[in-house]
């Protein structure tokens, strides 16, 4: 199940699914460790003696984000109880505290009591084993803690904290959990519980005729007792209705930075474009480590997750949100990638927020044959990003502290990473991580990337080094042009594959060929570009209602279809922005800006209630398919709008006097 709300602060992060539940917690860094790690923390209401979890069918329920902001506003109806829940849901900016607001509205004639229950259902530091779960009277809160990780639960209606609380074992034996104890309306009273355990809390309300009262609930996190109770003391002393609308405020300001003209984008896009900007900031860690995506439910059919860095992600997020002014977000990302860098130069093929190599399928052995197991364009599209935002902020400091320690290895690994025979990058994994060999796309990525570190080097007058980098760039791009195009097609071609010692063209249709323009081999209106962009959007175009673009011919992940011939793979967000972007580099007029401004409309339409974008949509229904959210898709709608009110701007006629 995609995660349907997003709520974080770049150290602690929050995802809720359609009824409010926590469904995955991260602390202390984005994307680790995941203390919920999928389960339900289910909510329920108790009204004049009927039970009613959030999750029952009989509510309806609809979702969206406060405007400009990372505060959730959800609207929850039941007829039948004759109650409607406005729940707001944030996290503190600054601090580790998680904050819900219920607006309970009672629609009957006469005045009802309303209980509410919060059950907490935690894995702490991803097991259940040793987990204990606590009633604490000193503050009147229930707390879950193991090791050196603390968890406290509180809230209040007017000035009334905790009703009810319960702790026990779940998914034990015959135990499900406390929450069971909560559908007669009371909780027992168990003070305390080790192992595999859960707690459940309620809340007490009085609710005039068709008015309305207010309930809190928060959780903090820390290391300790005594840092979650004092956090916990900052809540009721400050508040936590003036905490949440504070932090409302605060991402108002942060995406609302600076002035910008939309041009022509309707309200919808720009809407999107703003919580894109605040999506990426929550999937962003404040050292450097930017998360692909944290929806756990990805381990159902994988047992893995993407909550990793990848650099070519992060590298080409960063790209975007430096373009869309956000440079001071991203820099400690070049930093994380100086950090992890190899000692011969490039980067591994995925890290974890704390900075350790992540999980591979990549092997060091091939055929019997030694590899490197990398993803080449990782490492050059780190350099290509950090020169964009020379360019766009002109920040030479930045640059300067990685020259040594980023910027000069990895272009010394790039420029001897060389297939001499053909002037191209030796053999890696290309960008979707399942085939080897030599691709477009990393070859364009290298060629982006030593140019990066040539510019660089003139810039800080090591111009030894920048002519040499230069040179070994122009040799790719001959290699490229010699190599990777095929004339009798017209087009690019997604690469080559060793056969029998033989170099041999995959001619695949391929999205990902964009690079050619993108990192600057040719420009976007080069006659070859031209008809190999153009072979893409006629072939990878998904024929069907919800329309799109696929990554290549014959996609198999999460494949939904076999008419390969209509349906050539599931629809991409990114894959479908890139023909946008292609599009808008070769406008010549306002008018040519309209196909991508229907993109950009598509990418609204396809976007989750909440306005969270998918990997991948059903090519059928348009539904979610794989993670949501995913950082790259909103990533890449943020760079599309960017370049295309840039263009507008440029093309648009001057103002009569």
């Amino acid at each position: 199940m995609p995660r349907h709300l997003v709520i974080g602060n770049g150290k602690f992060l929050i995802n809720l699914d359609r009824q409010t539940y926590i469904r995955d917690l991260y602390y202390p860094y984005v994307g680790q460790l995941n203390h919920v790690g999928g389960y339900q923390c289910r909510i329920g209401l108790w009204v004049d003696g009927a039970f009613s979890w959030l999750s029952d069918p009989d509510w309806n329920i609809e979702l969206s984000y406060a405007e400009d902001s990372l505060v959730t506003e959800v609207k929850a109806s039941h007829y039948h109880l004759g109650i409607t829940l406005l729940i707001n849901d944030g996290v503190h900016q600054r601090e580790n505290i998680y904050l819900k607001r219920v607006q309970v509205h009672n629609h009957w004639d006469k005045v009802r009591e309303v209980r509410m229950f919060f059950n907490q259902d935690l894995v702490i530091n991803e097991t259940e084993v040793g987990d204990t779960a606590a009633y604490y009277p000193q503050n009147n809160t229930v707390f879950h803690y193991k090791k050196d990780r603390y968890f406290m639960f509180n809230g209040q209606t007017g000035s009334e904290g905790l009703f009810q609380y319960t702790t026990g074992v779940k998914r034990f034996y015959n135990a499900e959990g406390t929450w069971r104890d909560a559908e007669d309306g009371h909780l027992m009273g168990n003070a305390i519980a080790q192992g595999s355990v859960d707690s459940t809390i309620s809340f007490r309300l009085h609710v005039p005729p068709n008015s309305d009262e207010w309930l809190y609930y928060w959780m903090t996190a820390g290391k300790n007792l005594e840092e979650v109770k004092k956090l916990d003391a900052y809540v009721k002393e400050s508040h936590p209705g003036k905490l949440l609308d504070r932090v409302k405020i605060y991402w108002q300001r942060w995406v609302n930075k600076s002035e910008r003209d939309y041009g022509n984008l309707s309200k919808d896009c720009i809407r999107l474009y703003k919580q894109s900007l605040l999506i990426v900031r929550t999937q962003t860690d404040v050292n450097g480590a930017i998360i692909a995506a944290n929806d756990s439910d990805i381990m159902q059919s994988n047992r893995d997750h993407y909550s990793y860095m990848w650099p070519r992600d992060g590298a080409l997020i960063a790209y975007a949100m430096t373009m869309a002014g956000y440079q001071g977000m991203i820099t400690p990302f070049f930093h994380f990638c100086a950090n992890s860098l190899s000692p011969e130069g490039y980067l591994h093929h995925k890290y974890n927020p704390d900075g350790t190599v992540g999980s591979s399928w990549h092997p060091y052995l091939n055929g019997g044959k030694m590899q490197l197991p990398i993803q080449e364009d990782e490492t050059a599209l780190v350099l290509f990003a950090l020169w964009q935002d020379y360019v766009r902020h002109g920040d030479i400091e930045l640059p300067q502290s990685l020259y040594r320690t980023l910027i000069r290895p990895a272009a010394r690994f790039m420029s001897s990473y060389i297939e001499h025979d053909l002037n191209l990058p030796k053999p890696s994994y290309d960008l979707w991580e399942e085939r080897y060999g030599i691709f477009t796309f990393t070859s364009s990525a290298v060629y982006g990337g030593l140019i990066a570190a040539s510019n660089f080097c003139s810039l800080f007058g090591d111009e030894e080094r920048a002519s040499r980098y230069r040179h070994t760039a122009e040799k790719i791009k001959s290699g490229i042009l010699k190599h990777l195009y095929n004339e009798e097609e017209g087009r690019f071609v997604r690469g080559l594959v060793l056969d029998n010692g033989v170099w041999i063209q995959d001619k695949t249709l391929e999205s990902s060929v964009y690079g050619i323009f993108e990192f600057g081999v040719l420009p976007a209106d080069d006659p070859r570009v031209v008809k190999t962009i153009e072979a893409n959007r006629a072939g990878l175009t998904i024929k069907t209602d919800v329309g799109g673009v696929a990554r290549y011919h014959h996609d198999y992940y999460f494949q939904r279809s076999s008419d390969i011939k209509n349906i050539p793979g599931n629809p991409w967000i990114i894959c479908t922005l890139w023909i946008a972007e292609w599009e808008i580099e070769c406008a010549k007029t306002v008018e040519d800006l309209e196909a991508p401004r229907r993109t950009l409309e598509w990418v609204v339409q396809h976007a989750m209630e909440s306005g969270i974008l998918p990997e991948q949509l059903d090519p059928f229904d348009g539904g979610p398919v794989s993670v949501a959210p995913l950082s790259w898709s909103h990533a890449t709608y943020v760079l599309a709008v960017v370049k295309y009110i840039e263009k507008y701007q440029k093309l648009k006629p001057p103002a009569k006097a």
